[in-house]
């Protein structure tokens, strides 16, 4: 079964735009998990633009799920992340003017500044991953620092579509033939939708889906615990015949 952990910060963009109290993050989460959500995704980003710190720090506590916190190789950050020991850290690239992350993580071009943050954070029992483009450099280079999960970013795959929707679809096929080969955990997200989503479940061994916005924008019309229910639903139906593709 192919897990869903449900990205929520766009909840908390809401919330920012006012620096209002509501809507709450925790109530989001909760009615996430209800659904059926098998882990929560927050990004704290350096710039603190829309999940703040005692955001992580509220989830932490009430979540029954893992949470999952992403984040950049930023020293506060970081120390958060060991204060807080949330289960699961996905690391990402990060710049201010930014919408959202807009390509994965070069992990081969900054060795030496990740490896030993990955190996802190997994002595202290968080399962680390980095978030990278589906490049079998980038994958070889995540098993070398020892991280022991590859989220692969499907934002260029939700982004085109015809021949180069395939060809990309492709690159994530081998990149997750490469990774679980080699013993990583395989991820994936970002842009996808229920109209999407579909032929990513043919990737090989694919652990878990990480969506956010495409979720969070339905629920505008239908619900949150709705709009995850139809994701979920899509998930269990659709993997056999993805596969079969």
């Amino acid at each position: 079964m192919i897990r869903l952990g449900v990205n929520i910060d766009h909840v908390a963009t809401l919330r920012e735009v006012r620096r209002a109290k509501y809507p709450s993050i925790t109530d989001a989460a909760a009615l996430c998990e209800l659904a059926g959500a098998h882990g929560i995704t927050v990004h704290l980003r350096e710039d603190r633009r829309h999940i703040q710190d005692a955001d992580v720090y509220a989830l932490r506590e009430m979540l029954t799920v893992n949470l999952n916190l992403e984040m950049a190789n930023n020293p506060d950050v970081v120390a958060l992340a060991l204060d807080l020991l949330p289960a699961e850290v996905c690391m990402v690239p990060e710049r201010r003017e930014e919408l959202t992350t807009e390509g994965g993580l070069d992990v081969a071009g900054h060795l030496a500044e990740l490896k030993p943050v990955v190996g802190e954070l997994s002595a202290a029992g968080m399962e680390v991953s980095m978030f990278i483009d589906p490049d079998l450099a980038q994958v070889e280079a995540s098993a070398a620092i020892g991280a022991p999960c590859v989220e692969l970013h499907t934002g260029a795959y939700a982004q085109w579509s015809g021949a180069a929707r395939e060809r990309e679809l492709q690159r994530l096929i081998a990149a997750a033939h490469r990774a679980s080969s080699i013993g990583l955990k395989v991820n994936a997200g970002h842009g996808l939708t229920l109209e999407n989503v579909g032929a990513i479940l043919a990737l090989p061994k694919l652990n878990t889906l990480n969506i956010g916005h495409s979720i969070v924008c339905h629920a505008v019309f239908v619900g949150l615990e709705q709009a995850v229910r139809a994701m979920l639903e899509l998930l269990a139906s659709d993997r056999d015949s993805a596969q079969q593709r």
